[in-house]
């Protein structure tokens, strides 16, 4: 009985300390809304922070600057440049860029993971018209179109990670060709496929800081994991011998054992003094 509540004590302590290890690896997530990145000001942007803790004690950062304490966990977004949201013992979440450009190339602000669909858009400010769009990979163009503004690639691979840009006929006299900024996409392995096939993932200078904050995001998930386990194992082991000990002390006496008496003599004394048959007979004799 006791081994059953130990090994349901040391059941309930493993899925504790696994949610605890999952909560470790979570990090503040910025949202944004309409869902592309980067997001265009025109667009009515809206970010919100999303994390544990407080809504309210969200703390702000633009262009790298301490910016709101205690802001709401959403707002609409009025000015452009690179936002970044932090909650109580989270962490900053991964910067999103809000931009004013005249040229944009946009994509989903999801995840995109290996065999999915990714439709990228090449946009002008104030949606002007532009016309005779080409698509840039690492500046190799994969796609051009006279009227369309949009190129779609599926199914994903990991090769199609990297820089992507846009250029095109922009209706101004001012500038008619333009070339937009660089956007970076990062396609992922699917956890159920990561964790059944090991793949050997190489990190390339171009890697972006979404890439290094995800890995160390992991790792530190995983080693708080690691060290919950430990403690936990180690306490239940010290909690399992108390436990034991104290059952020994309250354990009762068992009625049904004889009580020890103390011997009168000795084997030692028994041969020390001698002794005869006859004495036998004397003593019987005396007690008749």
């Amino acid at each position: 009985m006791a081994g059953d509540t130990g090994m349901a004590g040391m059941l309930a302590l493993l899925l504790w300390a696994q949610t605890l290890g999952f909560a470790g690896a979570q990090t503040t997530q910025l949202l944004v809304d309409p869902p592309w990145r980067p997001a265009k000001l025109w667009d009515q942007v809206t970010l919100t922070c999303q994390g544990s803790g407080t809504a309210g004690a969200t703390t702000w950062y633009q262009d790298g600057q301490h910016w709101w304490q205690e802001g709401p966990a959403n707002f609409t977004v009025t000015a452009s440049g690179i936002y970044r949201c932090d909650r109580p013992g989270i962490g900053l979440s991964l910067p999103m860029r809000v931009l004013n450009a005249r040229l944009v190339l946009q994509v989903p602000a999801w995840e995109l993971l290996e065999g999915d669909t990714m439709t990228m858009r090449c946009r002008c400010w104030q949606d002007m018209s532009v016309t005779e769009v080409r698509f840039y990979h690492e500046d190799k163009e994969v796609g051009r179109s006279l009227t369309g503004t949009k190129l779609s690639l599926s199914p994903l691979q990991l090769n199609h990670s990297g820089r992507y840009r846009c250029g095109g006929q922009v209706d101004s006299k001012v500038a008619p060709w333009m070339l937009s900024a660089p956007v970076t996409v990062t396609v992922h392995v699917p956890v159920d496929i990561a964790t059944i096939t090991p793949r050997v993932l190489e990190l390339t200078p171009r890697d972006t800081e979404t890439q290094r904050n995800t890995v160390a995001a992991g790792v530190s998930g995983a080693i708080l994991f690691l060290l919950l386990l430990v403690g936990i194992i180690v306490a239940w082991y010290q909690w399992h011998r108390l436990d034991a000990r104290k059952h020994q002390e309250r354990a009762p006496p068992d009625p049904m054992a004889l009580p020890v008496e103390d011997p009168q003599a000795t084997y030692m004394e028994l041969q020390r003094q001698p002794w005869e048959p006859s004495d036998i007979y004397d003593n019987l004799h005396q007690k008749l």
